[in-house]
């Protein structure tokens, strides 16, 4: 299987094929609500991937993969609020 990369064309983030593949991502935002068991779940899917990772990680990969979790965090808290207040100028300006 081809690896499919982190990165699009334009040299942006591009994970949206990785995280389309997640069944239950999906499920949870069919009714565009995230419920307090949703999130608890995704929260222990995520402790799990990143426990079945990080044994597995060299000192130096595992500062790498840190970085990237913390870059990846950083960026999509940031897109959010970005979105959040494009969105109200719109509200405001409709």
């Amino acid at each position: 299987m081809a690896r499919a990369s982190w990165i699009n064309d334009d040299s942006h983030p591009d994970l949206d094929a990785h995280v389309e593949g997640l069944d239950h991502f999906a499920a949870s935002l069919a009714d565009g609500v995230i419920d307090a068991q949703e999130l608890a779940t995704q929260e222990a899917n995520l402790v799990a991937a990143m426990k079945a990772v990080e044994a597995s990680l060299s000192d130096d990969q595992h500062a790498k993969v840190t970085k990237l979790l913390a870059e990846l965090t950083a960026y999509s808290v940031m897109r959010t609020m970005h979105e959040l207040a494009a969105a109200r100028i719109q509200q405001v300006v409709a």
